[in-house]
């Protein structure tokens, strides 16, 4: 499995490989500068290359959607992959993401 990356394409913020304890601090450093930087009004989170993720991954994502707020920016999670579908069910933050 790849360890857990994130990059910025055009109006798409894709998360890949494993989001876990390891990668989420650096990603999260990461993921918020390509934010800022994005000249995009609207942001695509695209999860589709989440191999495997804990509660880590759904932190990212919220932090994310924060930042894109914080930016004047909308934003979509796209593909969320089944573990973190679950992880948001059982801690009641399905919620969050309902637009899926």
């Amino acid at each position: 499995m790849a360890q857990g990356h994130v990059e910025l394409a055009g109006d798409q913020l894709r998360l890949a490989g494993v989001l876990d304890y390891r990668s989420g601090a650096a990603l999260r450093k990461q993921g918020q500068a390509l934010i800022q930087s994005s000249q995009a009004g609207a942001l695509v989170i695209d999860c589709t290359a989440v191999e495997k993720s804990s509660s880590v991954g759904l932190s990212l994502l919220l932090g994310f959607m924060r930042d894109a707020q914080a930016a004047g920016k909308t934003v979509r999670v796209q593909a969320l992959p089944h573990d973190m579908r679950q992880i948001a069910q059982v801690t009641g933050m399905s919620e969050f993401f309902s637009q899926i």
